[in-house]
């Protein structure tokens, strides 16, 4: 049983509001959770201290016991300090298209 710690959509149209849960990896998003460890609210300013409130104590406790963040969740642990996030490596997509093709069409004739 592979154990997350995700986001689960809650509000009304336009209004989302987050849940942070942890959760069965192949139970559904909004469906059946194992325990709630905070909110996220994405409509609040960022520096406002209620966007997003967790329990870092319950949050420890459930990565001590191999529960896998999810991407979203991992930006929010490494800006607390609680896990590293690995940075992304991608310097293909900085370049535009055009010159990714004239760089390889130059490679090839290399």
């Amino acid at each position: 049983m592979s154990v997350v710690i995700r986001l689960a959509r809650a509000g009304t149209k336009k209004r989302p509001v987050y849940h942070v849960v942890v959760a069965d990896s192949r139970f559904p998003r909004d469906g059946r959770f194992i325990e709630r460890l905070g909110h996220f609210n994405p409509l609040l300013p960022k520096d406002n201290e209620s966007r997003l409130k967790l329990d870092m104590d319950k949050v420890k406790a459930w990565l001590a016991k191999g529960a896998q963040p999810s991407d979203r969740v991992t930006r929010f642990l490494d800006a607390a300090g609680v896990k590293k996030r690995a940075p992304r490596n991608n310097p293909e997509k900085a370049v535009p298209r055009k010159e990714r093709k004239a760089q390889a069409e130059a490679a090839a004739k290399a």
